[in-house]
């Protein structure tokens, strides 16, 4: 039968037009470094995008280049997500808290030609420079400062030619491409089609997703240089919702604030983030008055069950998102069915922890050694993903192949069950569970124990080497006041967990190390306390 669809691509510029067709008045809210807030329109920001696209084409970008980006969460960085790529180019947006050497490798591996980077960050570039290919620079500029070194981002805008013609794009254009936050090894770039942001975003809009709607009021507070800000920004422009843009202060009373004064709906950030926002709304209850009926989206890493708990008694609903970036980057979320309303209350909440189902289009396979794992709730297996946003390849990087399985499948790493329902619980990565005399241990679960106890601020559980187990777990805590005794944390956990399951040390320290998107950092740990069970390590509780 002959095919009678119309042949229409799946681009970001149909989704772009639309905002500035429809809602043109809508704004996009920037806060700037002098902390003040700009304002802009989607009418304004089609005309930018427009006018970036035409002069990177008249300063030479060619089709597929990638043009680098070192900013905040505003309204030009947001520009850039779609001005490269209707210019035919890709956006790379680059870590700004990772360290120059890596940014230096990161921007070398992508073979990045133009730079577009905030003032306030020339410090962190300078620091790369030297070691970065970069042909031309062009500073965002907020301040009055000098930068003779480099050109100017509105001087550029102002070389666009009237009678420049955009290029015709495919859907399976590269648009976009990140690199991943390097937990294990060297961060590694995933390339991004249009047709996988467009289909990414679709999906997310879905209301048994987080169901975006132009009557939101959408903050990503989630790094715009961190996997495309999860895609919030493509998603609120599709769909024309207010967007909020935190720029660098991302402390827990900004946040707030900006919820407040511009009635945010539906924000995103990881657990550490909605930690803070949590307890100074835990401190100041009447102080602030949010938007009835806000949505925190998290991931990164699971929410604790308490913090669910906590941000439901003010009224806040937590919701858990969980993907990576070769995932574009969201693969599943948790939302509770009606069916499943017969539960208790405490079997909603652990649910609700868990990383949920997968988003339309998203497949997922839980896979041992023995092949696929039952619907049990507790036979442990790796999750494997496929899907029209998840990436088939490394950009560069064919010796990593091994990624992905021989019939096409994305090997996660995450070792999850899987409930009757469906619901995927990530019990932990491959390389964080604990073997304890032939038994595993899931460090995950142990964390998120941990901290919904009175005085512990965030907690992280690791494997260390044991003469007679192989290996045991310890907890290395960051408490607040009252500060918990070892006895007091035991008696608390052995509610839930066996007492082999049990961590055998649990030792306080100030701060917890991360990754630059704000994970925890547990190789770290592992090499710290590598010999803390066997007389060769001794800290100070």
């Amino acid at each position: 039968m002959k095919n009678t669809m119309m042949d229409f691509q799946l681009t970001l510029a149909p989704m772009l037009e639309r905002a500035g067709t429809l809602y043109p008045t809508v704004q996009i809210v920037s806060r700037m470094p002098d902390r003040s807030l700009y304002r802009c329109t989607y009418a304004d920001l089609v005309t930018r995008v427009r006018t970036l696209a035409r002069a990177l084409i008249a300063a030479g970008l060619q089709r597929g280049e990638r043009v680098a980006t070192l900013m905040w969460n505003h309204s030009v960085h947001l520009e850039t997500y779609f001005g490269v790529p209707l210019a035919g180019g890709v956006i790379h947006t680059l870590n700004l808290r990772l360290p120059a050497q890596q940014l230096a490798l990161i921007a070398n591996h992508a073979g990045d030609r133009f730079l577009v980077v905030d003032e306030i960050l020339l410090p962190a570039f300078q620091r790369f420079i030297s070691d970065a290919p970069f042909e031309r620079v062009f500073v965002h500029r907020t301040g009055s400062g000098p930068f003779d070194r480099y050109e100017d981002y509105e001087a550029l805008l102002k070389t666009a030619p009237d009678d420049c013609a955009l290029p015709q794009l495919n859907e399976y254009d590269a648009a976009a491409m990140c690199y991943t936050s390097g937990t294990t090894g060297d961060p590694k770039g995933v390339v991004y089609s249009h047709r996988a942001l467009v289909l990414h975003s679709m999906a997310l809009a879905m209301a048994d997703s987080l169901a975006f709607s132009h009557n939101d009021s959408v903050m990503p507070v989630v790094p715009m240089f961190h996997a495309n800000a999860w895609g919030f920004p493509y998603v609120a422009t599709m769909v024309g919702a207010k967007q909020v843009l935190p720029g660098p202060y991302l402390d827990a009373e900004s946040l707030l604030d900006l919820c407040q004064r511009e009635q945010v709906t539906l924000a995103t950030g990881v657990p550490t983030v909605w930690m803070a926002v949590c307890a100074e709304l835990d401190k100041n209850p009447r102080h602030w008055r949010v938007a009835p009926g806000l949505r925190l989206a998290v991931g990164g890493s699971a929410p604790a069950e308490s913090l669910i708990r906590r941000f439901d008694a003010h009224n806040i609903r937590l919701i858990h998102a969980w993907g990576m970036t070769e995932s574009t980057p969201i693969a599943s979320i948790c939302r509770l069915r009606p069916s499943l309303g017969e539960m208790s209350e405490d079997e909603q909440y652990a649910l609700r922890s868990t990383q949920g189902t997968p988003v339309p289009f998203m497949e997922a396979r839980v896979i041992s050694r023995t092949g696929p794992v039952p619907w049990d709730g507790k036979t442990m297996g790796e999750v494997q993903l496929r899907g029209p946003w998840v990436a088939s390849s490394y950009f560069n990087m064919p010796e990593l192949g091994d990624k992905w399985t021989p019939d096409g499948w994305l090997r996660t790493g995450d070792v999850v069950t899987v409930n009757e329902h469906g619901y995927l619980h990530i019990v932990d990565r491959t390389k964080d569970l604990i073997k304890s005399g032939g038994e595993w241990i899931s460090s995950v679960d142990l964390e998120n124990a941990i901290v919904g106890y009175a005085g512990v601020k965030e907690a992280a559980v690791i494997a260390v080497p044991h003469p007679k187990w192989d290996e045991r777990p310890i907890a290395v805590i960051v408490a607040g006041e009252p500060k918990p005794k070892p006895e007091e944390l035991n008696d608390f956990l052995a509610k839930r967990f066996a007492k082999w399951q049990l961590p055998d040390a649990y030792i306080f320290v100030e701060e917890l190390p991360h990754t630059s998107t704000g994970k925890l950092l547990k190789s770290a740990l592992r090499d710290r306390y590598r010999d803390y069970l066997n007389g060769h390590f001794s800290i100070a509780d």
